[in-house]
């Protein structure tokens, strides 16, 4: 089995149709097709149930399709390795990032790590949280940021940034009355909430708040990213709920953040790593990824998206 079999392979597995596959690969269909008549005679198994009107992977395709990927995940930091060997770097750690770190602190620790050693490669992907939760676990990432703490046996999840939880306004709204909004009056109105499949760890959070309110809640729209739940924020479709560090980020004039009254709920970061005593190297990453309850931006603290 060659590396070229996985990534045909993974072509029609994700696509579950040759031709849109051999498309994606540049090739004609008939050459993917005899390449996995050649996988499947190689394994000794089928992979796909095709019919004249569609195609869907067996049970044994399945579980091919995430190894497939794992190992080809290999083989790709494999070559980052040797490339940043070459570019004269002498170490890699490989940073996991989900549910929308605020980029402040992100850029604030990696000025960090190039002053104090540039000689070390900060390679960052971004992820969701179930994938950061198997790379760790496959030995694909070596250090994870995210907004959950649920991270089963063999993990440990840190408590590191803390963040006000604040609520996103259209720049004109009955709401910007209050100084501090009730929640009670938040889930009077439509929500754009995050989709819980991209923001695992965000959504878990917010549950937690919204689960405090008997009001059903009238939902407009989930969405993948902040940038999409600010622009309904802004067109008017509904409120939605982010740190204010994100918020502030994006800048956007037509949106303004409200911390909730009663509570000043905090967003959790958390770093997540294999048990046991890390590398030197990694050891020294994670004293920069230090608790930073004095940094958090508290719901009293002005900002340009807050109006009297």
């Amino acid at each position: 089995m060659e590396l070229r079999h996985l990534r045909c392979f993974i072509a029609v597995a994700e696509e579950l149709h040759f031709a849109r596959a051999a498309a994606r690969l540049h090739i004609e269909q008939s050459p993917l097709s005899r390449i996995i008549k050649e996988l499947e005679y190689r394994l000794g198994v089928q992979l796909f149930e095709r019919t004249t009107r569609r195609t869907r992977l067996t049970w044994a395709g399945k579980v091919l399709l995430e190894e497939a990927r794992r190992v080809l995940a290999v083989v790709d930091q494999a070559k980052a390795s040797v490339k940043s060997a070459a570019a004269g770097y002498r170490g890699r750690i490989r940073v996991a990032l989900s549910d929308g770190i605020p980029q402040s602190r992100l850029a604030a620790l990696l000025a960090q790590c190039r002053e104090e050693e540039p000689e070390v490669e900060i390679c960052l992907s971004e992820v969701t949280f179930s994938e950061q939760i198997r790379g760790l676990n496959d030995d694909l990432f070596d250090i994870g940021l995210a907004q959950s703490d649920e991270v089963g046996d063999g993990l440990v999840a840190e408590p590191v940034w803390f963040d006000p939880l604040v609520v996103a306004v259209p720049a004109r709204h009955p709401l910007l009355t209050y100084r501090r909004v009730p929640l009670d009056e938040v889930v009077r109105y439509p929500l754009v909430l995050c989709d819980p499949q991209v923001c695992q760890g965000f959504w878990q959070q917010l549950q937690r708040v919204l689960g405090a309110v008997d009001t059903r809640l009238t939902i407009a729209d989930r969405v993948p990213t902040l940038d999409l739940m600010m622009a309904l924020v802004a067109a008017g479709y509904g409120l939605g709920f982010s740190s204010l560090a994100r918020i502030n980020e994006l800048n956007n004039s037509d949106v303004v953040a409200r911390p909730l009254d009663g509570c000043a709920t905090m967003l959790t970061t958390y770093l997540v790593r294999r048990e046991g005593d890390p590398a030197e190297q990694l050891a020294r990453f994670i004293g920069r990824v230090s608790p930073a309850e004095s940094q958090a931006l508290l719901p009293d603290h002005t900002s340009q998206k807050e109006i009297a």
